[in-house]
């Protein structure tokens, strides 16, 4: 909104430093502080309205150490988080941007599927939530809205080089005296990691299928993703600061992902593919990781309030579709290597207690407890200190993706 207003500033008014918002840099700061202010500031007066209103965490005793002190905490702080980052995207960003609908789409239909979920838990007393079912149903319908959006909208592009005898083509000029022939195109390249040639079509994964209907595999993918990550951000969700930090060492690598991809410049000097309008991206991204800041404030060890489902599912949601829209989604498993992780720890351990079962008899475990956190505090290390290691090693996993601009 205001990049609109200033922008008419500029070119009626003539005023002084208006034109600082046609600068993509100024706006993802702006951003980034607006909404670490509006964390800071607004998230205590929300902690007290949901103590006031009993908003409280239900807990289970797991044998967990100082488990049961939780008992009581707010819930549902997840709604400070949506909207720390919505505000400053809607007064900073460009609002027809096509990635910037789709991340304010996502982030308010997964944001509603977790307010549900915690909405059944605390007021209606149902430790179980929203039906699995149902959950799933929601995360399926925003990746069909995605993967559709993706192939299908006009403004979703990636630039090619091709020869100067093809109709269509533009010429810039990156580099002083270097003259480069492009056209945008629709694709459903992706990045393949490490890899020297390193673009992968998903088309080829259906060669027997008409070049028409590979949205059916490319919509499938995106379903996957993002039900995947989704529930990889809300199961990391166990521990104080544990979910809201990883997220915005996720979210930072993918505003720097998304910066040089949309740069003509930069992408053309480390030969990664040039997205056109995905820099507005960068806006949504900083703005993304103020509010997981922010939320630490009070979502540190000791925890005044948590996200609930209402945070966590939105995050690996909006997680996901960044990675979709920058084209790195297959850096996914590196990226999120701890929601991965956390992710198969308890799917491991489900399945072994089955199998042994099944054959001894007796369920049998591979961990102490899943998710894996849980493994680590049945091992009487602190909780503070798994935290933090978990985002050592996410700050690690974060500088290995960085790395793959170059590794190839």
């Amino acid at each position: 909104m205001l990049y609109y207003l200033f922008d008419y500033i500029e070119k009626n008014l003539d005023f002084p430093g208006a034109g600082l918002f046609q600068y993509i840099s100024f706006r993802a700061g702006a951003a980034a502080f607006l909404s670490l202010l509006i964390t800071i500031i607004f998230g205590e007066k929300l902690i007290n309205y949901l103590r006031k209103k009993q908003v409280g965490e239900v807990v289970r005793d797991l044998g967990l150490e100082g488990q049961l002190q939780k008992k009581g905490t707010p819930t549902m702080g997840g709604l400070i988080i949506i909207a720390a980052i919505l505000i400053p995207t809607l007064l900073m960003a460009r609002l027809d941007n096509i990635y910037v609908i789709l991340l304010i789409t996502t982030t308010i239909w997964l944001g509603l599927i977790g307010f549900l979920d915690d909405y059944i838990k605390v007021f209606k007393k149902n430790k179980e939530g929203l039906a699995g079912k149902f959950k799933i149903v929601g995360q399926v319908s925003i990746g069909l809205i995605v993967g559709l959006t993706l192939y299908f909208n006009d403004d979703v592009v990636v630039r090619e080089v091709k020869p100067a005898t093809l109709a269509s083509i533009q010429t810039i000029q990156p580099e002083a005296g270097v003259k480069l022939e492009y056209r945008d195109v629709k694709s459903t390249k992706t990045t393949v990691p490490f890899v020297k040639n390193n673009e992968f079509d998903y088309s080829a994964l259906t060669p027997w299928l008409d070049k028409n209907y590979t949205w059916i595999t490319f919509t499938l993918i995106v379903i996957l993703i993002i039900t995947a990550v989704s529930n990889g951000a809300n199961i990391t969700d166990g521990i104080d600061g544990l979910a809201a930090g990883t997220s915005a060492i996720i979210g930072l690598t993918l505003a720097i992902f998304a910066y040089l991809s949309g740069r003509v410049d930069f992408s053309s000097y480390l030969n990664i593919m040039y997205i056109p309008n995905l820099s507005e991206l960068v806006i949504f991204c900083t703005a993304f990781v103020g509010a997981c800041l922010g939320f630490l404030w009070y979502n540190s060890y000791p925890a005044q309030v948590f996200m609930g489902d209402t945070g966590s599912l939105s995050l690996g949601g909006i997680i996901a579709v960044l990675a979709l829209a920058v084209r790195k989604e297959l850096l996914i498993p590196i990226l999120c290597g701890i929601f991965l992780v956390e992710n198969l720890s308890v799917i491991i351990q489900v399945s072994y207690f089955k199998y042994t079962k099944k054959k001894y008899g007796e369920g049998r475990r591979i961990f102490l407890m899943s998710p894996l956190h849980h493994h680590y505090q049945k091992k009487n290390i602190h909780e503070s200190k798994i935290v933090t290691r978990f985002w050592i090693v996410g700050i690690l996993l974060a500088i290995l993706s960085l790395a793959m601009l170059k590794l190839r």
